[in-house]
């Protein structure tokens, strides 16, 4: 169940919400706590969550919908969803003995996807609410500048990490690394420390699972970036850490192609500038990265999703 407003208001403050969000937030939860559907529909969607807490899933879970999904309070019901799931993860935070600290910076991302609504579409409501299933399931950490999710290795990554002669097979543990925004410059002291973090908080709290290797999914991989960007810039730097799984179909891209991997232009264009919807010609050229995508884009080029991993 949702708490009272004056009490909800006091929850959306811990996780973060914008200030510009929350009266909005706490006012419309009216609609639900007084609709039986509306109750039906968050006690289902929170049941189907929490299931087996803790438990490695390796996908998000959908946020059922309201009737109608027009509405003010149905951009904001997967915010409801999440409020009413704080007892339980943090009932696993407590038996696992997760620092306060980590729990609630994991858990403050709720505020960055209420930011993501309103800088995408100019409205309030939760943006991509299935990704913050992940930190409502004990399956993702905020360490740091880093996120980390727990995971397996993967079919491709395991033949990867095969070639390179280590142990590591598919279907063993493994890290996955995000790379959040709103978090500040990628330097590399600041993953470094991440990495850091990540190492003694998994060995202390699942020490029945072992994570010798981090894997990551990101347009940041993407090695084309490494002819546009400086190379002591932050990303190339990243980059440089890890091992490449698979590599983009650019005829001029360093590495060989791989036949089955598809374009995603808006990936990079969604990251860097914060929206889809501005035509390239009209989107700002401030930052060597801005310029760098752009001019790829404007030359004919496509961005890929990269994939690599490394040794912790």
């Amino acid at each position: 169940m949702l708490p009272n407003t004056d009490e909800l208001a006091e929850v959306l403050l811990d996780l973060a919400v914008p200030h510009q969000d929350l009266g909005e937030a706490v006012r419309l939860s009216r609609h639900v706590t007084r609709d039986a559907e509306s109750l039906r529909i968050l006690d289902k969607a929170v049941t189907e969550l929490v299931q087996d807490m803790g438990r490695i899933r390796g996908t998000t879970v959908d946020i059922p919908a309201l009737p109608d999904p027009s509405t003010a309070t149905a951009r904001f019901f997967p915010l409801y969803v999440f409020v009413a799931a704080l007892p339980h993860i943090r009932a696993h935070h407590r038996e696992r003995g997760i620092p306060d600290d980590v729990s609630r910076h994991t858990l403050a991302d709720v505020g960055r996807c209420v930011a993501w609504h309103r800088r995408w579409h100019g409205t309030g409501g939760l943006l991509i609410p299935q990704w913050l299933t992940l930190h409502f399931h004990g399956e993702l950490y905020q360490l740091g500048r880093l996120q980390f999710q727990r995971g397996r290795i993967g079919r491709r990554t395991g033949a990867s990490i095969a070639a390179a002669g280590l142990p590591q097979a598919p279907g063993d543990h493994g890290l996955s690394v995000h790379v959040p925004d709103f978090m500040g410059p990628l330097t590399p002291q600041a993953v470094e420390r991440s990495l850091t973090l990540a190492r003694a908080f998994f060995a202390r709290h699942y020490p029945e699972e072992t994570y010798s290797v981090a894997t990551c999914a990101s347009w940041l991989l993407d090695p084309q970036l490494k002819r546009r960007l400086p190379n002591d810039s932050n990303i190339v730097r990243f980059q440089e850490r890890f091992h490449p799984v698979r590599v983009p179909t650019d005829p001029e891209a360093p590495q060989a192609p791989e036949a089955s991997q598809a374009p995603d232009d808006m990936e990079a264009v969604r990251f860097v500038f914060g929206t889809t919807d501005v035509p390239l010609d009209e989107l700002p050229r401030r930052t060597v990265l801005q310029r760098a995508v752009l001019d790829h884009l404007r030359e004919g080029g496509h961005w890929y999703v990269g994939r690599g991993w490394f040794e912790l």
